[in-house]
């Protein structure tokens, strides 16, 4: 079992940048996959970047490739997001979520979630 707590969230203005941090428990996050996805207001949740294990992979949505970075520190079990060049589209709630093992791009390809926490982007 894992828990998963994101922090980082808030208010920011358009071009500026957030980083978003996912504490993770247990002993053996190093084997799960990591990922991070985004519900906009009125919208489904969507894909936003995922990690390996090891975080020799990474992969990331169209909309965020070039502007966002998924990263992981095995040691301190916590994944980030480093968001820069912010846009108002990008404002959601972001959630964190995990998987025993690979890598996924889909929602339902995940085991555990985060509460989430809002970003917004607004002058």
């Amino acid at each position: 079992q894992v828990q998963l707590v994101e922090s980082g969230g808030g208010l920011v203005q358009p071009g500026g940048s957030l980083t978003l941090s996912c504490a993770a428990s247990g002993r053996t996050f190093s084997s799960y996959g990591a990922g991070w996805f985004r519900q906009p207001p009125g919208k489904d949740r969507e894909f936003v970047a995922a990690i390996s294990g090891s975080g020799g992979t990474t992969y990331y949505a169209n909309s965020v490739k070039g502007r966002f970075t998924i990263s992981r520190d095995n040691a301190k079990n916590t994944v980030y997001l480093q968001m820069n060049s912010l846009k108002a589209e990008d404002t959601a709630v972001y959630y964190c979520a995990a998987v025993v093992a690979g890598i996924a791009t889909t929602a339902n390809g995940y085991n555990f979630w985060g509460q989430g926490t809002q970003v917004t982007v607004s002058s």
